[in-house]
């Protein structure tokens, strides 16, 4: 990347200047705001564990370099990037791994930093999804997410991402942050409210991100923020975590907003510091014990994170004008349920009481169980998963609940590569070896693609059309 390239203001660079800690050099910071960012992934450990990931890709010959704080977390380096994008790889379209950003898998490690796991978190502003993703992945799928996004255009990637990685236990809304304090008072046992900023941090990835900057800009979202937190926090029950996080470096949208919520709640809120979080976290800590990562101490983004806990009750807010309206869906008899069950069973779809089924109509949906304190309190663009339609002959299994769901026990049929890649392009199959089933959950590398129906000699393709590839596919093992 050309030394000219990356947009630094002068206001922004003597305003850095002031907000470094000295111990850090300020022309290193600039030569690393000027370097190309390094890449990095995320193991999914619903789907692998880390070492089976690392002999998996191993004959790919990638360089991967742990990332301190994220145990599932690797720079990579890899060879054939021009002729095949990462995202394009069987393991990343088989849910094995999510391209994220370093440090960005800070915030999540903060949040689970405490001894006891929580069982409900909100994410506030969750899109495109890499956090939640990490939050499910840490939960085990367990408990509930409520998963918020503003914009309407990114809840979609948010839904396609979830359902790649799959994952259950999410619920999602389409709101603005500043809603839940009031709509769901004290119901959280742990927020990540990572917010809206100004993107300091990003420069490396976005030449062009400071080009709107102004000090005046910075405060007015500072503002936002500090109503965001506002409304996480009394979103939070007593006892609760906190954790704040941006991809910026000024004062004014990080310390100076923290500083703001224990000025308004002093008997209420405790910092805990994050030395202790992976063994060089002391280079990034401030005073107050939080992380302010400026890009040159790790070579990675700039970020700040904070870890806060609730410990007492606070007055609630205002309740809120508006109204839900009915809610649509109702739990299943047991009677019916029990018929699901065991028909899923039988293509190799299973759960445990940590899902529980609904429905609506002819859909059949699985909520996580501990959102529904939460319902009629805000309004869900969509929970769970869908697992089936029904109709004359039974049910008609939904692709995401494949994926989140399937064992491939007796009903799995191990797809050769070329016939893989064909799956992703939307094809049907004319399998070597024909199944048993007429059910059929296709996979490749022993994970679930998606689910085929055996027409004769053929596996018809049920592959999201949205979801469809082109071009190449899958790194070629020597």
């Amino acid at each position: 990347m050309a030394q000219n390239s990356v947009y630094l203001p002068d206001a922004f660079l003597s305003q850095m200047r002031e907000a470094m800690p000295t111990h850090l050099s300020f022309d290193d910071f600039i030569a690393a705001c000027q370097r190309p960012l390094r890449r990095s992934i995320r193991v999914n450990t619903l789907k692998i564990s880390v070492a089976d990931f690392l002999v998996l890709v191993a004959p790919y010959g990638w360089q991967l370099t742990p990332v301190p704080w994220c145990a599932e977390g690797f720079w990579i380096e890899r060879e054939d990037e021009e002729s095949l994008p990462l995202g394009s790889t069987a393991e990343h379209l088989s849910g094995l791994f999510y391209i994220q950003e370093a440090s960005s898998m800070l915030p999540v490690a903060a949040l689970f930093a405490g001894e006891k796991m929580p069982e409900r978190v909100m994410d506030v502003a969750a899109a495109p999804g890499s956090k939640t993703t990490q939050i499910a992945a840490k939960m085990g799928n367990q408990g509930a997410i409520l998963a918020n996004e503003y914009s309407a255009s990114r809840v979609k990637v948010l839904h396609a991402n979830l359902s790649r990685c799959g994952i259950a236990n999410v619920a999602l809304t389409h709101f603005d942050g500043r809603v839940f304090g009031a709509a769901v008072p004290e119901s959280f046992d742990a927020i990540l409210l990572d917010a809206p900023c100004s993107g300091e941090g990003v420069v490396r990835k976005d030449p062009d991100a400071l080009k709107n900057w102004s000090p005046q800009s910075n405060l007015e979202i500072a503002a936002t923020q500090r109503e965001l937190i506002d409304s996480a926090f009394h979103a939070l029950r007593p006892g609760g975590t906190l954790v704040y996080s941006t991809c910026t470096l000024n004062r004014d949208e990080n310390e100076s907003v923290l500083a703001w919520l224990l000025a308004q709640y002093p008997q209420a809120v405790e910092i805990e510091s994050l030395s202790a979080l992976f063994p060089t976290a002391e280079k990034a800590l401030t005073p107050e014990g939080y992380l302010h990562v400026f890009p040159q101490i790790y070579d990675c983004e700039g970020f700040f994170v904070a870890r806060l806990r609730k410990t007492a009750h606070v007055e609630p807010l205002p309740a809120p004008g508006y109204k839900v309206g009915k809610f649509p869906f109702t739990p299943l008899k047991t009677r019916e349920a029990a018929a699901v069950v065991d028909a899923a069973g039988k293509v190799g779809l299973h759960w445990n009481d940590a899902l529980s089924l609904w429905q609506r109509d002819k859909e059949i949906w699985l909520f996580p169980a501990e959102i529904e304190p939460l319902l009629g309190k805000v309004r869900f663009s969509r929970i769970g998963l869908k697992l089936a339609e029904t109709h004359n002959k039974g049910y008609r299994w939904q692709h995401e609940a494949v994926i989140a769901l399937a064992k491939s026990d007796k009903n799995g049929h191990e797809l050769t590569q070329t016939e893989a890649e064909e799956w992703y392009r939307g094809r049907d199959i004319y399998p070597e070896n024909n199944p048993k089933y007429d059910d059929v959950i296709v996979t490749f590398q022993g994970f679930p693609l998606g689910l085929a129906k055996r027409i004769n000699a053929r596996l018809k393709n049920s592959y999201p059309r949205e979801l469809v590839r082109d071009g190449k596919l899958f790194a070629e093992k020597p």
